[in-house]
Protein backbone atom coordinates (compact mmCIF):
# COMPACT_ATOMS: atom_id res chain seq x y z
CA UNK A 1 0.00 0.00 0.00
CA UNK A 2 0.92 3.81 -0.78
CA UNK A 3 1.56 6.14 1.84
CA UNK A 4 -0.61 8.80 2.08
CA UNK A 5 0.98 12.40 0.69
CA UNK A 6 1.66 14.82 3.05
CA UNK A 7 -1.24 16.88 4.29
CA UNK A 8 -2.84 19.89 2.05
CA UNK A 9 -4.25 22.83 3.89
CA UNK A 10 -6.86 25.33 2.90
CA UNK A 11 -6.97 28.38 5.25
CA UNK A 12 -8.92 31.52 5.33
CA UNK A 13 -6.75 33.66 7.72
CA UNK A 14 -8.90 37.01 7.19
CA UNK A 15 -11.47 35.75 9.62
CA UNK A 16 -9.36 36.73 11.86
CA UNK A 17 -9.15 39.56 14.52
CA UNK A 18 -11.93 41.71 12.65
CA UNK A 19 -14.53 38.80 13.34
CA UNK A 20 -12.43 38.08 16.66
CA UNK A 21 -12.42 41.38 17.78
CA UNK A 22 -16.14 42.05 17.03
CA UNK A 23 -17.05 38.94 18.80
CA UNK A 24 -15.11 40.13 22.46
CA UNK A 25 -16.53 43.49 22.01
CA UNK A 26 -20.07 42.09 21.83
CA UNK A 27 -19.40 39.34 24.62
CA UNK A 28 -17.76 42.05 27.12
CA UNK A 29 -20.57 44.70 26.26
CA UNK A 30 -23.64 42.25 27.66
CA UNK A 31 -25.80 44.43 30.22
CA UNK A 32 -25.66 41.30 32.32
CA UNK A 33 -23.79 38.17 32.25
CA UNK A 34 -20.43 38.39 30.36
CA UNK A 35 -19.12 36.08 28.10
CA UNK A 36 -17.04 35.07 25.61
CA UNK A 37 -17.27 32.31 22.66
CA UNK A 38 -15.35 29.22 23.86
CA UNK A 39 -14.11 28.72 20.31
CA UNK A 40 -11.29 31.89 20.96
CA UNK A 41 -9.76 28.88 23.86
CA UNK A 42 -8.02 27.18 21.10
CA UNK A 43 -5.34 29.69 19.48
CA UNK A 44 -1.17 27.52 19.71
CA UNK A 45 -0.98 28.40 23.63
CA UNK A 46 -4.68 26.82 24.49
CA UNK A 47 -4.58 24.35 21.97
CA UNK A 48 -1.35 23.03 23.67
CA UNK A 49 -2.48 23.50 27.31
CA UNK A 50 -5.82 21.48 25.84
CA UNK A 51 -3.42 18.57 24.73
CA UNK A 52 -1.79 18.70 28.49
CA UNK A 53 -5.21 18.47 30.35
CA UNK A 54 -6.69 15.80 27.98
CA UNK A 55 -3.47 13.69 30.06
CA UNK A 56 -4.46 15.11 33.57
CA UNK A 57 -6.16 12.05 35.59
CA UNK A 58 -8.83 14.07 36.70
CA UNK A 59 -9.57 14.63 32.95
CA UNK A 60 -11.10 11.23 32.11
CA UNK A 61 -12.80 12.62 28.51
CA UNK A 62 -10.70 11.85 25.92
CA UNK A 63 -8.96 9.16 27.49
CA UNK A 64 -12.68 7.50 27.17
CA UNK A 65 -13.02 8.66 23.55
CA UNK A 66 -9.98 6.55 22.89
CA UNK A 67 -10.53 3.50 24.51
CA UNK A 68 -14.04 3.55 23.10
CA UNK A 69 -12.91 4.05 19.40
CA UNK A 70 -10.10 1.99 19.45
CA UNK A 71 -12.63 -1.14 20.97
CA UNK A 72 -15.59 -0.11 18.58
CA UNK A 73 -14.47 1.69 15.75
CA UNK A 74 -14.36 -1.66 12.88
CA UNK A 75 -17.95 -1.82 14.15
CA UNK A 76 -19.44 1.35 13.66
CA UNK A 77 -17.45 1.41 10.60
CA UNK A 78 -19.21 -1.66 9.31
CA UNK A 79 -22.91 -0.11 10.35
CA UNK A 80 -21.89 2.82 7.25
CA UNK A 81 -21.78 2.11 3.77
CA UNK A 82 -19.17 2.97 1.92
CA UNK A 83 -17.44 4.26 -0.30
CA UNK A 84 -17.44 7.18 2.29
CA UNK A 85 -15.22 10.47 3.00
CA UNK A 86 -14.61 11.86 6.16
CA UNK A 87 -15.09 14.96 7.93
CA UNK A 88 -14.61 15.53 11.44
CA UNK A 89 -15.78 18.75 13.13
CA UNK A 90 -12.95 20.58 15.40
CA UNK A 91 -10.27 17.84 14.82
CA UNK A 92 -7.87 19.08 17.05
CA UNK A 93 -4.40 16.90 17.09
CA UNK A 94 -6.84 13.87 15.42
CA UNK A 95 -5.68 11.25 18.06
CA UNK A 96 -8.96 9.40 18.27
CA UNK A 97 -9.59 9.61 14.79
CA UNK A 98 -6.37 7.47 13.60
CA UNK A 99 -9.10 4.42 14.56
CA UNK A 100 -11.87 5.32 12.47
CA UNK A 101 -9.59 6.13 9.73
CA UNK A 102 -7.84 2.59 10.27
CA UNK A 103 -11.17 0.51 10.31
CA UNK A 104 -12.18 2.47 7.07
CA UNK A 105 -8.81 2.13 5.32
CA UNK A 106 -9.10 -1.69 5.83
CA UNK A 107 -12.01 -1.59 2.58
CA UNK A 108 -11.13 1.49 0.82
CA UNK A 109 -8.89 4.79 0.30
CA UNK A 110 -9.77 7.55 2.70
CA UNK A 111 -9.86 11.23 1.34
CA UNK A 112 -9.96 12.69 5.33
CA UNK A 113 -11.00 15.89 5.78
CA UNK A 114 -10.32 17.84 9.42
CA UNK A 115 -11.79 21.05 9.67
CA UNK A 116 -10.47 23.31 12.46
CA UNK A 117 -10.55 26.81 13.69
CA UNK A 118 -7.02 26.53 14.71
CA UNK A 119 -4.31 26.52 12.02
CA UNK A 120 -1.82 25.61 15.01
CA UNK A 121 -4.49 21.97 15.15
CA UNK A 122 -4.24 21.31 11.71
CA UNK A 123 -0.93 21.01 11.68
CA UNK A 124 -0.95 18.51 14.66
CA UNK A 125 -3.03 16.86 12.92
CA UNK A 126 -1.20 16.59 10.19
CA UNK A 127 1.80 15.34 12.31
CA UNK A 128 -0.05 12.88 13.90
CA UNK A 129 -2.19 11.46 10.94
CA UNK A 130 0.09 12.51 7.72
CA UNK A 131 1.65 9.59 7.11
CA UNK A 132 -1.07 6.98 7.16
CA UNK A 133 -1.46 4.39 4.81
CA UNK A 134 -4.76 4.78 2.10
CA UNK A 135 -5.41 8.10 3.36
CA UNK A 136 -5.85 11.18 2.05
CA UNK A 137 -5.43 14.40 3.63
CA UNK A 138 -6.55 17.99 3.53
CA UNK A 139 -7.19 20.19 6.18
CA UNK A 140 -9.61 22.99 6.17
CA UNK A 141 -8.65 26.18 8.74
CA UNK A 142 -12.58 27.20 8.61
CA UNK A 143 -15.75 27.43 10.88
CA UNK A 144 -17.60 24.17 11.06
CA UNK A 145 -20.26 24.39 9.13
CA UNK A 146 -18.25 26.56 6.22
CA UNK A 147 -15.99 23.87 6.27
CA UNK A 148 -18.93 21.09 5.85
CA UNK A 149 -20.20 23.13 3.03
CA UNK A 150 -17.00 22.71 1.16
CA UNK A 151 -15.96 19.21 1.85
CA UNK A 152 -20.33 17.88 0.66
CA UNK A 153 -19.20 20.38 -2.49
CA UNK A 154 -16.12 18.01 -3.18
CA UNK A 155 -17.83 14.70 -2.76
CA UNK A 156 -18.13 12.76 -6.03
CA UNK A 157 -21.39 10.87 -7.25
CA UNK A 158 -22.35 7.74 -5.17
CA UNK A 159 -19.96 8.69 -2.22
CA UNK A 160 -21.59 8.95 1.46
CA UNK A 161 -20.45 11.39 3.80
CA UNK A 162 -19.38 10.40 7.12
CA UNK A 163 -19.10 13.54 9.74
CA UNK A 164 -16.99 12.66 12.84
CA UNK A 165 -17.81 15.13 15.72
CA UNK A 166 -15.84 13.60 18.59
CA UNK A 167 -14.74 14.89 22.02
CA UNK A 168 -18.39 16.40 23.10
CA UNK A 169 -18.14 19.26 21.88
CA UNK A 170 -21.56 19.53 21.23
CA UNK A 171 -21.76 19.84 24.82
CA UNK A 172 -20.48 23.63 24.49
CA UNK A 173 -24.02 24.79 23.16
CA UNK A 174 -27.23 25.26 25.07
CA UNK A 175 -29.83 22.05 24.45
CA UNK A 176 -31.49 24.66 21.91
CA UNK A 177 -28.48 25.45 20.35
CA UNK A 178 -27.41 21.85 20.50
CA UNK A 179 -30.15 21.52 18.33
CA UNK A 180 -30.04 24.10 16.02
CA UNK A 181 -26.57 22.84 15.34
CA UNK A 182 -27.41 19.34 14.59
CA UNK A 183 -30.16 20.79 12.36
CA UNK A 184 -27.38 23.14 10.17
CA UNK A 185 -25.51 19.93 9.75
CA UNK A 186 -28.40 18.15 8.67
CA UNK A 187 -29.38 20.38 5.69
CA UNK A 188 -25.55 19.83 4.82
CA UNK A 189 -26.30 16.40 4.33
CA UNK A 190 -28.10 13.84 1.65
CA UNK A 191 -29.98 11.12 3.29
CA UNK A 192 -28.05 8.32 4.12
CA UNK A 193 -24.87 10.36 5.49
CA UNK A 194 -23.82 9.16 8.74
CA UNK A 195 -22.97 11.42 11.77
CA UNK A 196 -20.94 9.59 14.68
CA UNK A 197 -21.60 12.14 17.54
CA UNK A 198 -19.76 11.83 21.21
CA UNK A 199 -21.92 12.86 24.12
CA UNK A 200 -20.10 13.07 27.65
CA UNK A 201 -23.06 11.77 30.06
CA UNK A 202 -24.04 12.82 33.78
CA UNK A 203 -22.05 11.62 36.49
CA UNK A 204 -21.54 12.38 39.90
CA UNK A 205 -20.87 16.57 40.32
CA UNK A 206 -17.59 16.39 42.74
CA UNK A 207 -15.35 14.51 39.87
CA UNK A 208 -16.77 16.93 37.04
CA UNK A 209 -15.70 19.80 39.08
CA UNK A 210 -12.43 18.50 39.90
CA UNK A 211 -11.82 17.53 35.68
CA UNK A 212 -12.73 20.85 35.09
CA UNK A 213 -10.60 22.90 38.05
CA UNK A 214 -7.71 20.28 38.20
CA UNK A 215 -4.99 21.13 41.35
CA UNK A 216 -2.33 21.60 39.23
CA UNK A 217 -4.08 24.29 37.85
CA UNK A 218 -3.60 23.88 33.64
CA UNK A 219 -7.40 24.44 33.01
CA UNK A 220 -7.13 27.43 35.05
CA UNK A 221 -4.19 28.26 32.37
CA UNK A 222 -6.07 27.24 29.58
CA UNK A 223 -8.97 29.48 30.78
CA UNK A 224 -6.83 32.52 31.78
CA UNK A 225 -5.12 32.31 28.28
CA UNK A 226 -8.25 33.63 26.57
CA UNK A 227 -7.38 36.97 27.99
CA UNK A 228 -3.74 36.15 27.56
CA UNK A 229 -4.81 36.15 23.71
CA UNK A 230 -6.51 39.17 23.47
CA UNK A 231 -3.67 40.95 24.50
CA UNK A 232 -1.72 39.76 22.02
CA UNK A 233 -3.95 39.58 18.97
CA UNK A 234 -6.02 42.82 19.96
CA UNK A 235 -3.62 45.13 21.80
CA UNK A 236 -5.88 44.51 25.10
CA UNK A 237 -4.23 44.96 28.45
CA UNK A 238 -5.89 42.64 30.87
CA UNK A 239 -3.74 42.03 33.93
CA UNK A 240 -4.27 37.94 34.37
CA UNK A 241 -3.28 38.27 37.85
CA UNK A 242 -6.56 39.90 38.44
CA UNK A 243 -8.51 37.40 37.22
CA UNK A 244 -8.93 33.42 38.99
CA UNK A 245 -10.29 30.65 37.30
CA UNK A 246 -13.98 29.69 38.49
CA UNK A 247 -16.13 26.60 37.83
CA UNK A 248 -19.61 26.07 38.42
CA UNK A 249 -21.87 23.20 38.15
CA UNK A 250 -25.85 24.31 37.20
CA UNK A 251 -28.15 21.76 38.52
CA UNK A 252 -31.19 22.73 36.15
CA UNK A 253 -29.04 23.33 32.93
CA UNK A 254 -26.63 20.15 33.94
CA UNK A 255 -23.68 21.63 33.17
CA UNK A 256 -20.37 22.63 33.74
CA UNK A 257 -19.77 26.37 33.77
CA UNK A 258 -16.32 27.99 33.02
CA UNK A 259 -15.69 31.62 34.02
CA UNK A 260 -13.03 33.88 34.53
CA UNK A 261 -14.12 36.34 37.90
CA UNK A 262 -12.19 39.50 38.33
CA UNK A 263 -10.87 40.25 41.53
CA UNK A 264 -10.76 43.86 41.81
CA UNK A 265 -13.02 46.75 40.30
CA UNK A 266 -11.03 47.20 36.95
CA UNK A 267 -11.28 48.95 33.65
CA UNK A 268 -9.82 47.17 30.86
CA UNK A 269 -8.85 48.97 27.34
CA UNK A 270 -9.04 46.68 23.87
CA UNK A 271 -6.46 48.66 21.56
CA UNK A 272 -8.22 46.68 18.36
CA UNK A 273 -11.79 47.19 19.51
CA UNK A 274 -11.46 50.69 20.14
CA UNK A 275 -13.45 50.52 23.50
CA UNK A 276 -12.88 50.45 27.26
CA UNK A 277 -14.77 47.98 29.36
CA UNK A 278 -15.17 47.76 33.43
CA UNK A 279 -15.81 44.50 35.52
CA UNK A 280 -16.89 45.35 39.31
CA UNK A 281 -15.11 42.68 41.87
CA UNK A 282 -16.73 39.39 42.01
CA UNK A 283 -18.13 39.76 38.17
CA UNK A 284 -17.29 36.87 36.01
CA UNK A 285 -16.51 36.07 31.85
CA UNK A 286 -18.26 33.02 30.90
CA UNK A 287 -16.18 31.61 28.94
CA UNK A 288 -17.40 27.64 28.09
CA UNK A 289 -20.23 25.48 29.04
CA UNK A 290 -19.99 21.80 28.72
CA UNK A 291 -23.55 19.55 28.77
CA UNK A 292 -24.14 16.64 30.17
CA UNK A 293 -26.66 14.05 28.47
CA UNK A 294 -28.28 10.85 29.47
CA UNK A 295 -28.40 8.38 26.65
CA UNK A 296 -32.58 8.32 25.37
CA UNK A 297 -31.95 12.29 25.38
CA UNK A 298 -29.54 11.86 22.28
CA UNK A 299 -31.62 9.74 20.83
CA UNK A 300 -34.21 12.09 21.24
CA UNK A 301 -31.62 14.79 19.85
CA UNK A 302 -31.02 13.47 16.98
CA UNK A 303 -34.32 12.63 15.98
CA UNK A 304 -35.73 16.36 16.56
CA UNK A 305 -32.62 17.69 14.11
CA UNK A 306 -33.35 14.78 11.14
CA UNK A 307 -31.52 11.62 12.00
CA UNK A 308 -32.30 8.24 13.20
CA UNK A 309 -29.86 6.68 15.78
CA UNK A 310 -28.27 3.41 14.47
CA UNK A 311 -26.21 2.59 17.76
CA UNK A 312 -24.69 3.46 20.53
CA UNK A 313 -21.42 2.59 22.36
CA UNK A 314 -20.46 3.57 25.79
CA UNK A 315 -17.31 3.55 28.18
CA UNK A 316 -18.24 3.19 31.93
CA UNK A 317 -14.85 3.77 33.45
CA UNK A 318 -16.13 7.74 32.31
CA UNK A 319 -19.20 7.71 31.15
CA UNK A 320 -19.51 8.64 27.35
CA UNK A 321 -21.31 7.66 24.59
CA UNK A 322 -20.47 7.29 20.94
CA UNK A 323 -23.86 7.83 18.69
CA UNK A 324 -24.06 6.86 15.16
CA UNK A 325 -26.66 8.91 13.47
CA UNK A 326 -27.73 8.75 9.96
CA UNK A 327 -29.23 11.31 7.71
CA UNK A 328 -33.54 11.05 7.25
Amino acid sequence: MASAPRMASVSTSTQTLSEFSSDVVVGLSHPGQKELPSKYLYDEVGSALFDVICLLPEYGLSRAGMRMLERYSGEIVNRVPGPVVVAELGSGSGQQTRWVLEALARRQRVNYYPIDISGSALFRCQQELGQMDMVSIVGFERAYLDGLQEVAARRKDGERLFVLFLGSTIGNFDRPAGDQFLGEVRSILREGDALLLATDLEKPVPGLILAYDDPAGVTAAFNKNLLARINRELGGDFDLNRFEHVVRWDEAERRIEMHLRSTVWQRVTIRHAGVPFHLREGETIWTESSHKYDPREVVQMGERSGYRCAGQWFDTQWPLAQNLFFAV
